[in-house]
C-alpha cells in the first residue's frame, strides 16, 4: 500500500519560457484529488540532465508519488528517458509491444517507422512498460525505496490515456483510500460575493463532512460541494440531499453540473425540440458563434451569424432602421433589438440573439462607459433586450457577454421566462 502525497514534474524549457501552457498538471491535479491522492507539489524544470535528476531526488522527500511528463520524444533535445536510466540503473532494452504500436500508429498514416522513431520503442530494463495506444512514446513505471515515479509523454491526449487507463486505476488499487465524492454546480448571471450572500445560510448549516468551495471565472461560478468516506453511495447520497437546498435558493441561476457546457445545453435541448438559432454580433466578433459551432452536430440546429461591427452592416445586412441608430445610438436596447430581430427574420429562426456594446479598454463616454453591453433576444412571440455592466478588460467582456447571451437565450426558451 502506499500513501497519498503526490508530486508532479513537468519537464521542458518550452514550459519554462512561457511557450506553452502547462495544462497537463492541472488536468493530473483535478484527476488525483478526485480519487483522493494529494498533490503536495508541482515542479517544472528545463531539459537539464543535472536540474532533472536533482528534481527526481528531491520529489522523493516530499511524496510517495511522482508523476513525470514530458521529454520522452525522439528527438536529441529528448533526454528524460537516458535520465531515468541514469537514476535507476538497468540498461536500454527493446520492446517489441510498444514497437508494434508505433507499427500500427505509422502504418495509420501510410508511412514506414523511421529508424529514429524505432528508439521510442527501447526503454530502461528497470521500469514496467506502459505501452502508449495513443502514440510512440511509452509510460514507464519504475519504483525506488518505496517512491513510484511515473513518465508519461509530455502530448496532452496521450498523457491523459495512459493516466485514465493505466495510472491512476493502479493508484487506486495500491493506495486503499477512502472515496473522494464532488458535485460541481455551473451558475451564470450572479457575481460570486453575491451568490455567496445567497446561499450564506445553507453553507452555514452543511455538515462538518461536507465542503464547499466557490471557483469564479470570466462569465461564471462553480460551485463545488465535496466529501469524503468509505460508502461511497452514501456519500453520493448526502450531497444529493444537500443538491436540493441549493438548487431551492438559487435554482434558475444554475445551468448544470459538472462539465456541462451552455453551448452544449441549449443545443440538446433546440434539437430535441426541433428549434432553429441565429447570431447577430458586434462587440463579441464572433464569439457566440463560435462557442456555439465548437460543439459537433451544431449545425442540427444553428443556422448562422452575422458579425456586423459597423452601422452600415447592422442597416444593410440587418434591416436595423437608420432612425433606430441616430436616435438612440449603436449600444442601446432599441439597436439591440432590432438586430435580434433583423437575424432572426434574414436567417429564417425561431430564435436570435445579437450583442452591441464597448468591449474596451477605450471607447467609451460618460453616458455610455466601457464594458456597457445591451444583448437582444427574438422569437415569433417579440423581441428584447438586456443592458449588463461589465469591466474594462476587453477579453472578459467578450467571454463574459457571450456567457450572458447564451445563458439569457436558456432563460427566456428554456426555462420559458417572460419577455421583460
Amino acid at each position: 500500500m502506499i500513501n497519498n502525497r503526490v508530486e508532479l514534474i513537468t519537464i521542458g524549457d518550452e514550459i519554462l519560457i512561457g511557450q506553452i501552457v502547462d495544462t497537463n498538471s492541472a488536468w493530473m491535479a483535478t484527476e488525483l484529488n478526485q480519487c483522493g491522492l494529494k498533490v503536495v507539489q508541482i515542479t517544472s524544470v528545463s531539459d537539464s540532465r543535472n536540474v532533472i535528476l536533482t528534481a527526481l531526488r528531491d520529489a522523493a522527500q516530499r511524496a510517495d508519488i511522482v508523476l513525470i511528463t514530458g521529454g520522452l520524444g525522439p528527438t536529441k533535445d529528448d533526454i528524460t528517458k537516458a535520465c531515468l536510466l541514469e537514476f535507476f540503473g538497468g540498461e536500454m532494452v527493446f520492446n517489441e509491444d510498444q514497437y508494434t504500436q508505433v507499427e500500427k500508429l505509422f502504418s495509420s498514416f501510410g508511412r514506414e517507422v523511421t529508424p529514429i522513431n524505432r528508439k521510442q520503442a527501447e526503454i530502461p530494463s528497470t521500469c514496467k512498460v506502459l505501452i502508449n495506444e495513443r502514440g510512440t512514446a511509452p509510460g514507464m513505471w519504475f519504483e525506488k525505496e518505496n517512491t513510484v515515479y511515473v513518465s508519461m509523454p509530455g502530448v496532452p491526449y496521450e498523457m491523459k490515456w495512459i493516466m485514465a487507463e493505466l495510472v491512476i486505476p493502479e493508484l487506486k488499487k495500491r493506495s486503499g483510500l477512502p472515496s473522494i465524492v464532488h458535485r460541481t454546480f455551473l451558475t451564470q448571471g450572479i457575481g460570486e460575493s453575491l451568490l455567496a450572500s445567497w446561499i450564506e445560510s445553507w453553507e452555514d448549516a452543511l455538515p462538518e463532512h461536507v465542503q464547499l468551495a466557490y471557483l469564479p471565472s470570466p462569465g461564471l461560478v462553480r460551485l463545488r460541494l465535496s466529501t469524503t468516506g468509505r460508502d461511497e453511495a452514501a456519500l453520493h447520497e448526502e450531497l444529493n440531499n444537500q443538491a436540493k437546498g441549493l438548487y431551492t435558493i438559487i435554482g434558475k441561476h444554475i445551468y448544470g453540473e459538472g462539465e456541462q457546457s451552455l453551448p452544449e445545453i441549449i443545443q440538446d435541448y433546440f434539437i430535441d425540440k426541433k428549434l432553429s438559432l441565429s447570431v447577430a454580433e458586434s462587440c463579441t466578433g464572433g464569439n457566440i458563434a463560435h462557442m456555439i459551432t465548437g460543439i459537433a452536430g451544431s449545425s442540427a440546429y444553428f443556422k448562422g451569424g452575422v458579425v456586423c461591427y459597423s452601422e452600415e452592416l447592422k442597416i444593410n445586412l440587418l434591416g436595423v432602421p437608420p432612425d433606430v441608430i441616430a436616435m438612440h445610438g449603436v449600444v442601446s436596447e432599441a439597436t439591440a433589438i432590432a438586430m435580434a430581430d433583423g437575424a432572426r427574420k434574414t436567417m429564417n429562426t425561431d430564435y436570435a440573439l445579437s450583442v452591441t456594446g464597448i468591449a474596451g479598454p477605450d471607447g467609451g463616454t460618460e453616458e455610455i462607459p466601457v464594458g456597457t453591453v445591451w444583448i437582444g433576444f427574438a422569437s415569433a412571440e417579440g423581441c428584447m433586450a438586456k443592458m449588463f455592466r461589465l469591466s474594462t478588460n476587453r477579453e472578459r467582456n467578450i467571454t463574459t457577454a457571450s456567457l450572458s447571451a447564451l445563458n439569457l437565450l436558456r432563460r427566456k426558451v428554456i426555462l420559458g421566462e417572460a419577455l421583460t
